[in-house]
């Protein structure tokens, strides 16, 4: 059994949760301090304002106290939770309401803690999520109240360019005239139903309306989907005649971070970002943070596009803003401009190809939502599974695990043979690539496989997996595999931004031999001439391994890790059912990273758990708040 850090100063219920591991000592710690600059000495609210502690460190905004004793320990305690002295909710409820820490009190104005009612009942923030969650609320209410002014003839005659006379429905063309008639689109989607497309002609589109002086952002939450943004529309720029110099960058950059000054960002809600258009992309890795800092930054007359999967793994801050803003209650009203020029697409039934809008899907357009449902990238078994995953539906994920797919093969913990034979092979074609110089081949091999873990450490995790690996391929090739140490054909993962050089925190990249032009410069180390080389369009960027400050040999990597890649063939090593990482979205995730074939490893108990395990992160932007 794993001991709890305990907080000393802890006592009573405080304590006794802290000690079983549903609380955190720096969850008791916050408790104190605020019960103590407030004056509270309930432990009804002690214990409320720890749990709302605890909500943000595990990814929610704030305590539902409908699911009050919805928590988890560690997977290796015993402890019962249901057998912990909880409170009633009702009690909680009561003392709360006149709790100074939300009303105020003698001691002062201090309110740390809000109360709020909604539409499906009480939630309990931190004040300043509960701020930052109105922020966003607040400015996309304001943002839909009004529409960019449009030349309909002129962007029909566009959107026909750029895509054609495709038979309807067209969701690819419902959210380009979307995103060119309102202030904020959400773009949501899964892997493969072109997002990036779609927002690239939605670019070139508003480029011929407003001219080339049109100033565009290009974002994303971590440097390397920002390096993949910019690499997706780059390819693109010159077919849809866009600006050649368009760049991506992390929402950190495009809001100029600050560290140490008091406002955090040099753009803010009193100096406006510079843009015509900001497009985010992968914005389901944004926190709730990072959004309301976006959303205060901007303009109102900027055009705002969200794009991403709401399906997939969440920030690992506080939020599910994505998922939310998919969800959350529909504002404003679809404009006669977007009606005139998807009118037939709206309208449209069933395609053999495309979907037709669902009646709930044409009302959130008010809102300006819309969804890519057409899967271009897998198909048959993947995309089946990954929507039985989505929809959680485990008996139809293990049915179709249990088939006989060529694409979907399902195996027991000790049967490894399989996975064994795809780390050899894939390490034989990126290692011989890489003895001859061919960094491209070298790469392309990169994506041939990848084991994939929900956790980093213990006997599921990406370090004992990694060496495990690594021991396989040493094995094949007739030596010992030194990490410490470059060699040809070494797998690497970038573990933090490097802005200088141009690499960013979960680029892979790879160890290749090739000629050194510099060999007789003194200030390069080594005879070896090798080389770490990294994806950068068609072109593979290379550095001196000695450049390289944050990096790791990596045969495996975590699910969260792997947003945003792709490779042929994907194992998926499950923890046992207990884990509380496994979760539908964490198996949605490692599925849709697969090309081709999707090997699961683990238990039928496992994979059920998994499907039915869903990642519920206490938020009020999907509810109706009430006074």
């Amino acid at each position: 059994m794993i001991t709890a850090t305990v907080a000393q100063r802890g006592k009573g219920v405080l304590r006794e949760f802290n000690e079983a591991g549903v609380l955190a000592a720096a969850d008791v710690h916050v408790a104190l301090r605020l019960a103590h600059l407030g004056g509270e000495a309930s432990e009804d609210v002690l214990l409320a304002t720890a749990l709302a502690v605890r909500a943000v460190r595990s990814g929610s905004v704030c305590l539902d106290l409908n699911r009050f004793r919805d928590v988890t320990v560690d997977d290796e305690s015993e402890v019962d939770v249901d057998a912990l002295p909880w409170p009633d909710v009702a009690d909680v409820t009561a003392a709360l309401r006149r709790s100074p820490l939300i009303i105020g009190g003698e001691r002062g104005p201090l309110r740390p803690l809000r109360l709020v009612e909604t539409d499906e009942g009480l939630l309990l923030y931190l004040d300043r999520y509960f701020l930052q969650e109105q922020m966003i609320r607040q400015v996309l209410d304001q943002r839909s109240a009004s529409h960019p002014e449009v030349d309909v003839d002129a962007l029909a005659s566009q959107l026909t360019l750029r895509f054609g006379d495709a038979s309807a429905p067209d969701r690819q063309r419902i959210a380009a005239a979307l995103a060119a008639t309102t202030w904020t689109t959400v773009i949501a989607g899964g892997p493969g139903t072109g997002k990036t497309h779609t927002v690239a002609r939605i670019l070139a589109i508003l480029v011929a309306a407003q001219g080339k002086s049109l100033r565009i952002g290009l974002a994303a939450p971590t440097g390397k989907a920002a390096a993949r943004l910019q690499e997706s529309v780059s390819e693109q720029s010159a077919e849809l005649s866009l600006p050649p110099d368009l760049s991506a960058m992390t929402l950190h950059r495009l809001l100029g971070w600050q560290p140490g000054s008091k406002s955090r960002f040099k753009y803010n809600a009193g100096n406006r970002l510079p843009y015509d258009v900001v497009v985010v992309d992968e914005t389901s890795m944004v926190s709730l943070t990072m959004m309301s800092r976006l959303l205060e930054a901007v303009r109102p007359d900027t055009r705002v596009l969200l794009v991403g999967d709401p399906d997939q793994l969440t920030s690992v801050d506080a939020g599910a803003v994505l998922a939310d803003l998919v969800a959350r209650p529909v504002t404003g009203s679809l404009t006669p401009a977007l009606t005139s020029l998807v009118g037939h697409d709206l309208d449209a039934a069933d395609d053999p190809d495309e979907k037709a809008l669902t009646a709930v899907e044409r009302d959130r357009l008010r809102s300006g939502v819309v969804r890519l449902s057409r899967g271009r990238r897998f198909g048959g078994e993947i995309a089946d599974l990954a929507v039985a995953v989505r929809d959680g539906d485990a008996d139809a994920v293990l049915r179709l695990l249990g088939g006989a797919s060529s694409n979907l093969s399902f195996h027991g913990p000790e049967d490894l043979v399989g996975v064994r034979k795809d780390v050899v092979d894939t390490a034989a074609v990126v290692t011989e690539a890489a003895l001859q110089g061919r960094a491209v081949e070298a790469l392309d091999g990169l994506e041939r496989h990848r084991l994939l873990c929900a956790h980093r450490d213990g006997p599921y995790g990406v370090q004992r997996w990694a060496r495990t690996a690594m021991e396989w391929v040493g094995e094949a090739q007739g030596t010992i595999l030194d990490p410490a140490r470059w060699y040809p054909g070494q797998p690497l993962l970038v573990t933090a931004n490097d802005h200088e050089t141009r690499i960013y925190n979960g680029d892979t990249g790879v160890i290749v031999q090739g000629e050194d032009e510099r060999a007789d410069d003194p200030a390069v180390p080594g005879p070896a001439r090798l080389w770490a080389a990294f994806q950068r369009g068609s072109t593979p960027f290379l550095l001196h391994p000695s450049q390289l400050s944050a990096i790791q040999t990596v045969y495996a990597m975590t699910i969260h890790r792997s947003q945003g890649s792709q490779y042929n063939t994907v194992t998926v090593l499950l923890p046992a059912e207990a884990s509380s990482l496994l979760t539908r979205e964490l198996l949605y995730t490692a599925i849709t990273r697969a090309r081709k074939h999707v090997r699961v490893i683990g238990t039928e108990a496992a994979v059920r758990a998994g499907v039915e395990r869903q990642v519920l992160r206490a938020s009020g932007l999907r509810r109706t708040l009430r006074e």
